[in-house]
């Protein structure tokens, strides 16, 4: 799955690689992002992809009960035939700007020890946004996409975030790319040998704690 995560690089460089504007205000780097943030997105707008904020938790616009679930994440297998997010899959998919995502491994005596992946670049997650807004008129909610954990990221989670290939940023936000087999041909994850991790201060359990630090190796932790 994916809980937790960082971004650090500014959103300009972001706007850049994507060949759009850069966003009107600075939304400032984030070392410890939990769900139910308000989190900078990229989604298809009417004169081409721009970036906008969402929050981190995702419910149909056609659900009226404020107690509806939320989730976080939607997996890769069903996204594109479930109830709650097939529709979003095909009209509203946009991508999450990230440099690594932390993830949790029992050790010895049960403690979980928190991990920091990433591909050694900046990335962007695939994800999933509420079509026009949310039900509760707030910020639309976005779920990010999960798969089998590939490479050195199944030593801690049998789970990961999509992370696209740049080559096919664009392409996912494409609004003619509707139909799920046009979709899963146009774009495809970065190589499994690309995923690096290392163990990283408990203090990131408390998403309270946001800084450059909590992303720094635990030499006291070792490898695992």
């Amino acid at each position: 799955m994916c809980g937790r995560f960082e971004r650090h690089t500014p959103l300009s460089a972001f706007a850049e690689w994507l060949g759009i504007a850069p966003p009107d205000a600075v939304v400032p780097a984030c070392y410890n992002i939990p769900p139910g943030t308000a989190v900078p997105v990229a989604v298809a707008g009417e004169d081409g992809p721009r970036l906008t904020m969402a929050n981190w938790g995702f419910r149909p616009d056609d659900v009226d009960d404020p107690g509806a679930p939320r989730p976080i994440n939607a997996r890769a297998e069903k996204v594109a035939s479930s109830r709650y997010f097939a529709r979003a899959f095909r009209e509203a998919r946009c991508l999450v700007p990230a440099d690594g995502w932390y993830e949790w491994r029992a050790g010895p005596g049960g403690v979980r020890q928190p991990w920091h992946l990433d591909v050694g670049a900046p990335l962007m997650f695939a994800a999933v946004h509420v079509p026009g807004g949310d039900a509760g008129g707030a910020l639309p909610g976005m779920a990010i996409i999960t798969e089998p954990a590939r490479g050195a990221a199944r030593r801690i989670h049998p789970r990961m975030p999509v992370i696209l290939d740049p080559s096919c940023w664009r392409a996912w936000l494409d609004p003619a790319l509707n139909a799920r087999e046009r979709i899963r041909a146009a774009v495809r994850p970065v190589p499994g040998e690309q995923l690096r991790l290392w163990p990283v201060s408990t203090r990131v359990n408390s998403p309270r704690n946001d800084a450059p630090g909590l992303i720094e190796r635990d030499p006291s932790a070792g490898d695992g």
